[in-house]
């Protein structure tokens, strides 16, 4: 559902970001140019990266009339769950490599284009997921994508972050991952045994077509789309790499998917390593996932303005 109420110059906003952006000369500018177009109604507050979430939820108490979340997909993620039921609207200027959610929600990438959909005051309500309490916007995974973040900042590092260097990583730690996670998995009441180097829980239809992957009608649905990837050995991954890249994974034959209102999954260990749209946690045993029903309202361009190339977000 897409709400209408134009931002007046009496309503305060404030934009939180992590402080490395203000050093990255790319996103530096991108905050400058969506500052001048939401002009003195607006405020910044650049803090650390452990430090956002104190700041969104200052921001509550504040009263700001929309608090904004500029950054990647992990600051969107951090912001919005501070965010969710407060009551307060929530706007996204996207920074990130990916920006996921805000793609899928028809947000532009260009800073001034998605300031001025924060001003024309459209919004529209989205559900919010969770795990063992952390807020999740697009995605959850275990195994073989936490080793693909780690080998992703050295990729950063040495090319810089484009998108291209985030595939590459992603097929060079397919290829020489090695580690299978045996976990039981319950979904609506339904137990799965598996082992598995990839468990991949997704709420962003937006994401799951942009790799040519099932699941997109189960996301819309509400549920969880979760994939498990078969062990299928070092051969296996290799090949399971080159289709991620060419957007030609199969279900059935290069993952099993099954599509879910309510999942549980335990492990042999007390402890996993989980990345949360693209940020790494350590979280005990068993993970317990929910979805919280239309429990953010996020400035947005209405659902019949997003085009082709923005399929819709998460319910």
């Amino acid at each position: 559902m897409t709400e209408a109420s134009t931002l007046d110059d009496a309503q305060r906003i404030c934009v939180i970001c992590n402080e490395n952006s203000g050093r990255n000369s790319r996103e530096a500018d991108a905050i400058k140019l969506a500052m001048e177009v939401l002009g003195t109604r607006a405020e910044l507050r650049q803090v650390k990266g452990e430090e956002i979430e104190g700041a969104a939820r200052r921001a509550v108490e504040d009263d700001f009339d929309a608090i904004v979340g500029a950054g990647g997909d992990g600051t969107v993620m951090t912001v919005a769950g501070a965010l969710m039921d407060s009551g307060h609207r929530f706007g996204v200027l996207p920074l990130g490599t990916f920006n996921y959610f805000a793609r899928g929600l028809g947000i532009p990438e260009d800073p001034r284009a998605a300031a001025e959909v924060i001003l024309a005051g459209g919004t529209r309500r989205v559900s919010l997921a969770e795990v063992n309490g952390q807020v999740f916007l697009n995605n959850i995974s275990l195994g073989i994508y936490p080793a693909i973040l780690k080998n992703r900042e050295e990729v950063y590092a040495r090319w810089g972050r484009r998108r291209l260097a985030a595939h590459w990583s992603a097929a060079k730690t397919f290829m020489r991952f090695q580690r299978p996670l045996f976990l039981t998995v319950m979904a609506d009441g339904r137990e799965i045994r598996v082992k598995t180097p990839l468990l991949f829980v997704a709420r962003s239809a937006y994401q799951l077509e942009s790799f040519g992957l099932a699941g997109a009608e189960c996301v819309a649905q509400g549920r969880f789309a979760v994939f498990v990837a078969p062990d299928t050995g070092r051969a296996g991954m290799f090949h399971k790499a080159w289709r991620l890249v060419r957007q030609s994974m199969r279900q059935g034959r290069d993952f099993d998917l099954v599509c879910a209102d309510e999942v549980t999954i335990a492990a042999r260990s007390l402890h996993l390593t989980v990345a949360c749209d693209g940020e790494k946690m350590r979280m005990r045993t068993p993970l317990r996932l929910r979805v919280h029903k239309d429990a953010l309202e996020v400035y947005a361009p209405p659902e019949e303005a997003v085009g082709a190339d923005a399929p819709g977000a998460a319910a």
